[in-house]
C-alpha cells in the first residue's frame, strides 16, 4: 500500500464498525493518522485495541453522540487540543429507522435527520477551521436512497437526499479555501446494519440471494469498496473534483427493471 496520506490527519465518524471502520483502516493503511469517532465506547475500545497494537500514534478514538450539538462542540474542542490540523473529514455516522410513512412521527424523523444530516453540517462547521491553508477534503457518506425510492424509508431517504444538497453547497462555500467536498452513495453493503435488517426478514437466506442477483456485478458490496472510493476522492488523484457524488453500488441502480 502506498503512503499517499502520510503526514495527513483524517477524522472518520461512525468508525466503530462497518463502513466507517473500513474507511479508517484504509486511510491508516495509506499513511494517515486517523481519529475515530463513534458513540459506541466499547466498540471503539475493541477497534483501537485490535488495530493499534503496533503504532499507538496512528489511531485515536473519541466517544461522541453526534445527535447532540453540544457533544459535537466538545468533540471539536478535544480534537483541536489533540491535533494542530485536519486534512480529511469523513461524515459517515448514520442511523436508519424503517417504518411505513404513516408511522413516522416527529421524534423519529428528527432523530434520523439529527444524525444523518445535521451532524455533518455541524461537524464541518466545527472542524473546517482546523484545515490548513492548503485545503483538504470532506467526504459525506450518503446512499442510493438519496435518488431512488424504497418502501418504509422516508426519514432515511430525506436525510440522505439532503446530504447531497449539503455537499453541493459546502463545496461552493469552501472552494475558496481549497477544501473539496464530495459525497458517496453506497448501495447494499454487507455491514452490521445490513445484517440486522436481514435478520428481520421472514426468509433471510432468500433475501440475501435475491439482493445479490439484483447487482449486475453479482454481489453486494463490502465496506472496503466504499473505503477505497473515499480514499480516491480524498486523495491526490482527485484534486479537481468537488461538489459531486459517486455511486458505489455494483451497478444496482443502472438497471431499468431491478
Amino acid at each position: 500500500m502506498n503512503n499517499e496520506f502520510k503526514g495527513r490527519v483524517a477524522v472518520v465518524t461512525g468508525a466503530a464498525q462497518g463502513i466507517g471502520l473500513a474507511i479508517a483502516c484504509e486511510l491508516r493503511a495509506r499513511g494517515a493518522r486517523v481519529l475515530l469517532v463513534d458513540r459506541n465506547a466499547s466498540g471503539l475500545a475493541r477497534v483501537t485495541q485490535t488495530l493499534d497494537n503496533k503504532d499507538h500514534s496512528a489511531m485515536r478514538a473519541f466517544v461522541a453522540d453526534l445527535a447532540d450539538p453540544d457533544a459535537i462542540e466538545e468533540l471539536a474542542s478535544q480534537i483541536s487540543k489533540a491535533e494542530s490540523r485536519i486534512d480529511v473529514l469523513v461524515n459517515n455516522a448514520g442511523i436508519e429507522i424503517d417504518l411505513p410513512f404513516e408511522k413516522v412521527d416527529v421524534e423519529i424523523f428528527n432523530q434520523v435527520i439529527a444524525v444523518n444530516l445535521r451532524a455533518p453540517l455541524l461537524m464541518t462547521q466545527a472542524l473546517s477551521q482546523l484545515f490548513p491553508s492548503s485545503g483538504g477534503a470532506i467526504i459525506n457518506i450518503s446512499s442510493i436512497h438519496a435518488n431512488h425510492a424504497f418502501p418504509n424509508a422516508i426519514p432515511y431517504a430525506c436525510s440522505k437526499a439532503g446530504l447531497l444538497a449539503l455537499t453541493r453547497n459546502l463545496a461552493l462555500e469552501l472552494a475558496p479555501r481549497n477544501i473539496r467536498v464530495n459525497a458517496i452513495c453506497p448501495g447494499y453493503i454487507d455491514t452490521p446494519m445490513w445484517e440486522e435488517w436481514l435478520r428481520s426478514a421472514s426468509d433471510p437466506a432468500a433475501l440475501a440471494e435475491e439482493t445479490e442477483k439484483l447487482h449486475p456485478l453479482g454481489r453486494r458490496g463490502l465496506p472496503r469498496d466504499v473505503a477505497m472510493a473515499v480514499a480516491y476522492l480524498a486523495g491526490p488523484q482527485a484534486p479537481w473534483i468537488t461538489g459531486t457524488s459517486l455511486v458505489v453500488d455494483g451497478g444496482l441502480t443502472v438497471r431499468a427493471h431491478p
